[in-house]
């Protein structure tokens, strides 16, 4: 297992272990105070704990090798549960947290006590950093010099964006929560809890939006980043004999699972024999630089003989 995999693992388990942790508190809290924004934060940091179950449970089916049924593996899973998570975040987070606190706001309730919810907000938001911490050290594993929004824009791997964007909503649905209660209390305003947990809803939705966005694409096909093609590019025409090529065409099947097709055209002069071991050759090359390719198709034609040779490998 990769260093990046065992730090992203390690993240989810970090997670898991934080919300539900921290659900059991804060619905001991909203028990005994009747805060809204804290049963919705309970909620969420149910809804979390789930999650961080399903996104395990794609890395492990992601991880089974091909077989009769599955010829390319199942690399696509952990998108698949991704998907499922980005719509729990939106339904039964945001919108239980929206609804609950429309419900308060119709029937408020004072917060009498509100040291409970203190405590709890204060142990969550050390947990929850914790957690942050363990996502934000498996993002930047194979992060670089890039920054952090052009970095969550190429990220492919959902065990790594989809549990830090829920670890970074729940640290600010923490915030919101705090606030909801404090002022609340502060100003003997009930209101401002059921508004709280509006808002802690509203965040939630549009984490889900943009998780959904992002697992849609990689579901439907996404390819490599231009910069990458780029480099495949100039390792297949600096390989002697090739006259010309088309475009390669990629599409990720996993985080660390992409495959390329290509299309060359060599020189006349090659006979078949040649341009078969030109083939290998340009596929090591490739393989070396960019070990994401798994499988690399070439379709490759010699003009001076007319033949078509076609070749895949797999590892």
């Amino acid at each position: 297992m990769s260093t990046t995999a065992s730090s992203s693992k390690f993240a989810i388990y970090g997670a898991i272990g934080a919300n539900i942790a921290i659900a059991i508190s804060k619905f001991t809290a909203a028990f005994f105070t009747g805060s809204s924004a804290m049963l919705s934060e309970g909620i969420h940091s149910l809804v979390d704990s789930g999650n961080g179950v399903l996104i395990l449970f794609g890395v492990h089916q992601s991880a089974k090798a091909p077989d009769a049924r599955h010829p390319f593996g199942r690399s696509k899973e952990l998108y698949f549960w991704a998907l499922i998570v980005a719509i729990l975040v939106f339904s039964v987070g945001g919108g239980m947290s929206f609804y609950e606190g429309i419900e308060h706001i119709k029937h408020p309730a004072p917060i009498t006590d509100p040291t409970w919810n203190y405590w709890v907000l204060g142990l969550s938001l050390v947990f929850e950093g914790i957690s942050c911490f363990l996502a934000f050290k498996a993002f930047n594993a194979d992060r670089g010099d890039a920054g952090f929004w052009a970095t969550l824009r190429r990220s492919k791997d959902p065990a790594v964006f989809a549990i830090l964007l829920e670890d970074l909503a729940a640290l600010l649905g923490l915030v919101i929560a705090l606030f909801g209660v404090y002022f609340g209390h502060l100003l003997n305003n009930p209101y401002l809890d059921g508004a709280a947990s509006i808002g802690i809803g509203i965040l939630l939705v549009l984490v889900a939006i943009f998780l959904i966005y992002k697992t849609k694409g990689l579901l439907v096909g996404t390819g490599v980043e231009d910069e990458t093609l780029v480099g495949v590019q100039d390792i297949v025409r600096a390989q002697s004999g090739v006259q010309h090529m088309r475009a390669p065409l990629t599409m990720y099947m996993g985080p660390t699972d992409v495959i390329l097709a290509l299309d060359v055209e060599f020189e006349n002069r090659m006979t078949a024999s040649e341009v078969e071991t030109s083939i290998k050759t340009i596929q090591s090359a490739i393989r070396d630089k960019h070990p994401e390719f798994k499988r690399i198709f070439v379709e490759a034609k010699s003009i001076v003989e007319k033949e078509r040779v076609g070749s895949a490998t797999v590892d």
